[in-house]
């Protein structure tokens, strides 16, 4: 009986620790992806319907596309920044921003290749065939992407400029070079009196 408590106990750790290392990170990234890519479509589809204006760049399927993914990017930085890896967020915000965009830039690319390997290589010019080749295909590829950069290297635990991460440093200071606390101190009087 203890072994399978000894087995379960683990099991139950293991469990805990994907999930706080792997499947919340997931859950909120892909809640706030989710309403990245209403925004995202929203915008795309406004933009292609020509609700903006008729006869310019921002009507065409890569002009619409980079538009309403850039508005999405920048959603998504705060979403990410303040929630999902907000435990991981770096103070030079600035940087990270930039490596954000970078690595969006990178997702987005995927995206609008898709979409111009359907549209202008394939000639599925529709509305929906636009739709699927971005927001179905190239979401889905650049979507894992993107996870895995931010995850792994703009948000990742490594940084030297993580929030979390100075912090763990800060107490490992504490620890090892402040003077012990009372309880230490009263129990060396205490001695030295005897």
């Amino acid at each position: 009986m203890s072994s399978r408590t000894t087995s379960s106990e683990r099991s139950t750790g293991l469990l805990a620790r994907a999930w706080e290392g792997l499947f919340a990170y997931l859950l909120k990234f892909g809640v706030v992806g989710l309403i990245g890519l209403v925004i995202d479509v929203v915008l795309f589809n406004l933009l292609r319907l020509g609700v903006f204006g008729d006869d310019h760049w921002a009507q065409s399927a890569l002009g619409a596309k980079t538009i309403s993914t850039s508005v999405a990017i920048i959603f998504n930085w705060l979403g990410n920044r303040y929630w999902t890896f907000r435990d991981h967020r770096r103070r030079n915000y600035v940087r990270e921003f930039g490596e954000y965009v970078i690595v969006s830039v990178g997702g987005m690319a995927i995206s609008l290749g898709c979409l111009w390997l359907s549209h202008h290589w394939l000639g599925f010019t529709s509305l929906l065939a636009d739709n699927i080749a971005s927001n179905v295909v190239g979401l889905a590829l650049g979507t894992a992407f993107r996870f895995l950069l931010y995850r792994y290297w703009v948000y990742g635990h490594h940084r030297a400029d993580g929030l979390s991460n100075l912090d763990r440093v800060e107490e490992a200071q504490r620890a090892i070079f402040e003077e012990p606390g009372d309880a230490g101190g009263a129990a060396a009087d205490q001695t030295s009196a005897a």
